[in-house]
């Protein structure tokens, strides 16, 4: 049975959270500020934190700055309340390490459903973390591979191995938004201000390290490695590429051929 713990200081808010949460088979305590919500969380380690950030005694920024200092509460996943977010207060959680974000008020649909996503997430990435390194792929064929792409960061990278696995359908923010458990709006911030590109450049940025892969070291025509980098128009695929790399595929192609055997 997993627990989640609510900080909130309005009572009948935290009492809704905490029935509802109940009802769908966790084990759900409650806090109504913030100095006995840290407590609590060291009590009951719990699997998922939601905390208000607007309390009297203690905001949620300094409850999240608590329990990440701690060893004992350092991971556990935090979901913030607020009335509204800002670019600053998304900034701001995010550099402290909140995983996610929910307006109030919200539905009951949308608290439960934000509570289930990131937990399904938590244990994805326990899962993926336990397991031993995959085998490396046959030398027959040079890939691109995803650590010569993507920075190393670990807070991002089950985000960069979706992209990874998954760049050559017609993926967008929503789509990584979901496989991830944050809100888009989240997302987007957490990826921009960790490496300074949007989901959707380094979506670009793997399909064509796929497609210069491809003209260097096959013969197939343009319009097979634009579907085999994800691209179901060659002419737009052909149109990326000269903005990415001030060429056309055909001509980037004879010179990596020329550069190869010179």
């Amino acid at each position: 049975m997993k627990t989640v713990l609510i900080i909130e200081d309005e009572a009948q808010t935290r009492n809704i959270f905490l029935k509802c949460l109940e009802f769908e088979g966790f084990r759900a305590v409650g806090a109504s500020d913030g100095t006995t919500g840290v407590a609590m969380a060291q009590q009951h380690t719990p699997d998922l934190v939601v905390c208000d950030i607007m309390m009297p005694d203690m905001d949620g920024y300094s409850v999240l700055s608590a329990l990440r200092k701690a060893r004992s509460t350092a991971l556990i996943p935090l979901i913030f309340l607020t009335a509204k977010v800002t670019m600053t207060d998304l900034r701001r959680g995010m550099e402290l390490g909140a995983d996610d974000y929910l307006t109030k008020p919200c539905t009951v649909e949308q608290f439960l459903a934000a509570i289930n996503s990131r937990l399904q997430r938590q244990e994805q990435l326990s899962e993926l973390y336990g397991r031993a390194p995959q085998a490396p792929t046959s030398p027959s064929r040079p890939r691109a591979s995803a650590e010569s792409i993507f920075p190393a960061d670990p807070k991002l990278d089950s985000i960069f191995r979706f992209i990874e696995a998954n760049y050559r359908q017609p993926i967008s923010l929503n789509d990584v938004a979901q496989e991830a458990g944050y809100s888009p709006a989240y997302l987007t911030n957490l990826v921009q201000s960790h490496t300074g590109r949007t989901i959707k450049q380094w979506i670009i940025e793997r399909r064509m390290a796929e497609a210069k892969q491809l003209l260097a070291t096959t013969n197939q025509s343009v319009r097979h490695i634009a579907e085999a980098a994800g691209y179901s128009d060659a002419g737009y695929f052909t149109r990326q590429f000269r903005q990415f790399h001030g060429v056309s595929p055909q001509i980037w192609r004879q010179q990596s051929v020329t550069e190869l055997t010179n």
